[in-house]
């Protein structure tokens, strides 16, 4: 399965703090490839460039330069999964692109009471979250119907 990034915050001790578009946040460790891949010990001596990590663009990796980036890939499969208040929550553009729907899709299946608003939806300003939970329930894990 791939994985898309939301977002990175770098953190103490070379430690990475990512959100991954399915509402699952880990924390990935650098120091170790300080050691095994030599360009990445210019994040451990270059003043403020550990700090200056963004997501790529379209969300497939991290990078801090040109020459400095990691996989999606390598953040989800060594990362240690963490508990936050937002575990499980997804935009409802993030969870149409992953279980190949339409957002409209979405919004009539709250119309309809398919997804209940409070419960399974809610509305932050202009934005709507869905938890994964419902719709694994109502599309199937990944958008594959069970």
């Amino acid at each position: 399965m791939f994985h898309k990034i939301k977002s990175v915050v770098p953190l103490s001790d070379y430690r990475l703090s990512v959100q991954f578009s399915e509402g699952i946040t880990k924390i990935y460790d650098i120091s170790p490839l300080f050691e095994r891949i030599s360009i990445f010990k210019a994040l451990k001596v270059t003043q403020g460039l550990f700090a200056d990590v963004s997501v790529d663009v379209g969300g497939h990796g991290i990078v801090w330069n040109d020459e400095i980036d990691l996989s999606c890939d390598e953040l989800w499969e060594n990362g240690k999964e963490i508990e936050t208040p937002f575990d499980g929550l997804m935009s409802f553009g993030d969870a149409s692109e992953l279980w190949g729907l339409n957002e409209s899709t979405l919004r009539k299946a709250i119309a309809y009471g398919k997804l209940k608003n409070g419960i399974d939806v809610c509305k932050f300003g202009k934005q709507w979250v869905v938890s994964a939970e419902a719709m694994q329930r109502e599309y199937g894990q990944n958008g594959r119907r069970i």
